[in-house]
């Protein structure tokens, strides 16, 4: 005595249908958690700064690559910055076209390691915005920075010592 198994057709156009909803929402909502939560090293956008200013420092280590596609110089002003955690800190990013044609451009970021992504405040940042750059100009971007203090209460961040933030330069593709 077997019984069959019948499923509705509507059920399954239905299963479908989320299925495919949700591919298109997982990357708004893949990025909202990161935000969120500063998973993959995302760090934070604020538009204020800490209250708080600790008398224990932090090395800041800078890094920019650009893709194998640009001609490109990239890089921070200084490589390193030792600052109070909640202090206010600015680090300028020089970028050069070396290409005879300009150049739309955009940058993504990260921290090292990623779990400190959420404690690292950016009040001013020219990531994620499309950049023309002319042949041979040399354009200047500023990241404004604090660590937030409450990275020495966390049990997973407590005894970091060094925190590295990391820009990557990609060609826009029209």
């Amino acid at each position: 005595m077997s019984k069959t198994f019948k499923i509705n057709p509507k059920y399954l156009v239905v299963l479908v249908i989320g299925m495919i909803g949700l591919s298109f929402a997982s990357v708004p909502l893949y990025d909202l958690f990161c935000r969120v939560t500063g998973f993959g090293g995302t760090t934070q956008k604020t538009n204020k700064e800490s209250k708080v200013v600790l008398d224990k420092k932090i090395k800041i280590r800078f890094d920019a690559n650009t893709s194998p596609d640009l001609s490109f110089n990239f890089k921070p002003a200084k490589n390193l910055s030792e600052v109070k955690i909640g202090e206010v800190d600015t680090i300028k990013f020089l970028v050069e076209n070396q290409q005879s044609e300009p150049e739309k451009v955009i940058s993504t970021f990260n921290t090292s390691p990623p779990i400190v992504g959420k404690y690292f405040q950016k009040l001013q940042c020219f990531c994620f915005e499309k950049q023309t750059i002319k042949p041979n100009e040399i354009k200047e971007f500023t990241v404004a920075y604090y660590v937030d203090p409450k990275i020495v209460e966390d049990p997973a961040t407590k005894g970091t010592s060094e925190i590295t933030l990391s820009y990557s330069l990609f060609k826009v593709k029209d």
